[in-house]
């Protein structure tokens, strides 16, 4: 496989963190493969792992390979749902 594999995460202090692995090996070591992903959308995902305790696999980037802790996937998922802040125009005064 020659794609990186990302998993985000929540530190202790409430900051998303983010670490890159060449290889499944690495994650197999920290999180446990319940199956391969058939039904994706996207086609180059489906065959790669699915993680206990972890979403995706979804794209993030070329070549990557996106993870997410449940906590940081509902809060990426409202911040990218939410309404963006209304433009103002402003008027130049009339002289």
């Amino acid at each position: 496989m020659d794609t990186t594999i990302r998993i985000v995460t929540r530190g202790a202090n409430g900051e998303i963190r983010s670490k890159d692995y060449s290889h499944t090996d690495a994650v197999l070591k920290m999180h446990t493969q319940i199956g391969i992903d058939d039904c994706s959308t996207d086609l180059a995902l489906r065959g790669l792992p699915v993680f206990r305790g972890l979403i995706g696999p979804m794209p993030d980037a070329k070549g990557v390979v996106r993870y997410e802790s449940p906590d940081v996937f509902e809060t990426l998922t409202k911040e990218w749902g939410a309404p963006a802040p209304k433009r103002t125009r402003r008027r130049k005064p009339t002289v």
